[in-house]
């Protein structure tokens, strides 16, 4: 863990009256000091997160435009300042506001990401997860009249407690989808900062936590639906909902860490008087979870991000194998799990959604492939995946076909499989016919990656937002400055998505 102070929440305590203790003194700053460092880190995080949500709800993405459409319906409770949804000025239930935003960052999974992984303090458990839940401070900072500064200490509070749940609790195992903890950061740090106390604030974890457990149907079968890319906003919405009726005065389940019946000691057995898991927080410094959260330089699920480097970095060294796509013979693909289960899964050779296409390394590599033999450059900027990659006429492409059925995936081994979570560990070999054998070798921290170049990262994530939003704004450097968080008043962090969006019905 990065220097910093942290406080641990045994599993001998009731750990949410911990977080509900941890998440009132984090945000009113008398819990530590969060680093100029971290706070830049969470700031490209938040933007990056904004140029996804743009982006989807110009393209009228379906679930984004049917939560939003259903959110505008939704008039705010009376004397409530309700939520805003992007691209819109009318107030609206604040729960239904956050779904529609939350739906509109996740859309493209393109987003940041994190492994739950963090060997120095042996807590591996590896769940994933993504910085989708901005949304909700946000609402939450409107409500409450928070300034920038409070509303970044609440989104840094939502990704360090879901950030160090994925680290001790593998929801995955349990065919439990990710999300869960993203629900249970929220529900903590959403009515903290609506001023609940402690036993409401233990209420509302534990309404998340007994009611609102989302499974990983959600994302089973060949070909995705609307449920898997708007799984975080639903959680997200429940956890809303959860802090309004605690806040309200509904009591929920207490001390459901340590309930043998609740998600955590049903599926991980201990004593009595334990939950499975010690919670350990940061609290200033760099002690966070965020430094070990990854970005993505495009659209693609992240397991495939050391496919798309190798790619890269073999193009730069040998560019004329990008212009000759007839003469690749085959390319040999050798990856860890569960990368191996999830993106080369042979159901998803034949991807006919984009949600099933961005979850195909198959589908993936062809189009990166496919993009280096026009591209004026063969780097990350220059085969960077975007939402026209993966629209209908892209994926219906002959050429796409053609080059994944020239695509093997084999799995690693021990041998790959050890160097995952810490890395992404893959290798690609093409075999071309003028060019012979061709391979940068192994890949194990692409860019975007915690453990890459952090300025070469942040200077795509960068580029990436303001592809993303070019055709949907009128200025996307205006864009940027305008939903940065630190330094704002109370009264522009309750306008923060309030922009207009082209093509977007601004009421």
């Amino acid at each position: 863990m990065p220097p910093g102070r942290t406080i641990l929440l045994p599993r001998s305590t009731n750990q949410a009256r911990g977080l509900a203790e941890y998440a009132i003194e984090f945000l009113a700053g008398r819990l530590g000091h969060p680093s100029a460092t971290t706070l830049e880190l969470l700031e490209r995080f938040h933007l990056d997160s904004v140029g996804c949500g743009v982006s989807a709800i110009a393209a009228a993405a379906r679930a984004p435009t049917v939560l939003r459409r259903l959110a505008v319906r939704q008039p705010p409770a009376t004397g409530s300042a309700g939520g805003i949804c992007f691209g819109s000025r009318r107030p609206v239930a604040v729960a239904a506001a956050v779904a529609a935003n939350a739906s509109a960052v996740r859309e493209w999974d393109a987003n940041g990401t994190n492994f739950g992984y963090d060997p120095a303090k042996g807590r591996t458990a590896g769940e994933f997860g993504h910085n989708d839940y901005y949304p909700a401070a946000v609402a939450a900072s409107r409500l409450a009249g928070l300034d920038g500064d409070r509303t970044l200490r609440m989104m840094l509070l939502v990704d360090e407690i879901r950030g160090r749940l994925a680290e001790v609790f593998a929801l995955r195992r349990y065919s439990i989808d990710h999300v869960h903890h993203g629900a249970v950061a929220t529900a903590a740090a959403f009515t903290a900062a609506l001023g609940g106390t402690v036993d409401q604030i233990e209420s509302a974890i534990g309404l998340v936590a007994a009611h609102y457990v989302p499974f990983r149907a959600i994302r089973a079968g060949e070909q995705l639906s609307d449920s898997k890319g708007a799984s975080a906003a639903l959680a997200a919405e429940t956890a809303v909902a959860s802090g309004l009726r605690a806040l309200d005065g509904f009591v929920g389940p207490a001390d459901i860490f340590r309930n043998p019946q609740a998600i955590y000691r049903l599926n991980e057995p201990c004593r009595d008087g334990e939950s499975p898991f010690d919670l350990e927080l940061g609290c200033d410094g760099d002690a966070f979870a965020i430094h070990g959260m990854h970005f993505k330089l495009g659209l693609y699920e992240h397991q495939s991000a050391g496919a798309i480097q190798s790619l890269v970095d073999l193009f730069a060294a040998t560019p004329a194998a990008a212009r000759d796509l007839a003469g690749i013979r085959a390319i040999r693909v050798t990856i860890y799990e569960p990368a191996y289960r999830i993106i080369a899964d042979p159901a998803k050779r034949r991807p006919t959604t984009r949600q099933s296409a961005d979850h195909s390394l198959p589908y993936i590599l062809a189009r990166t492939i496919l993009k280096a033999a026009t591209a004026a450059r063969p780097d990350w900027e220059g085969l960077m995946l975007l939402p026209d990659d993966y629209d209908d006429a892209a994926i219906a492409d002959p050429r796409i076909r053609s080059l994944i059925d020239r695509i093997a995936i084999e799995h690693g081994g021990p041998e790959y499989d050890a160097l995952y979570p810490d890395g992404i560990p893959t290798s690609v070999t093409i075999d071309h016919a003028s060019l012979g054998t061709l391979s940068p070798g192994l890949v194990r921290y692409p860019l975007g990656h915690a453990r890459s170049s952090a300025d070469e990262t942040a200077r795509l994530v960068d580029l990436k937002f303001r592809r993303l939003v070019t055709q949907a704004v009128d200025d996307a450097e205006s864009l940027a400055a305008r939903v940065r968080v630190g330094g704002k008043s109370a009264e522009e962090i309750a306008e923060l998505y309030a922009f207009p969006i082209h093509g977007c019905d601004p009421d």
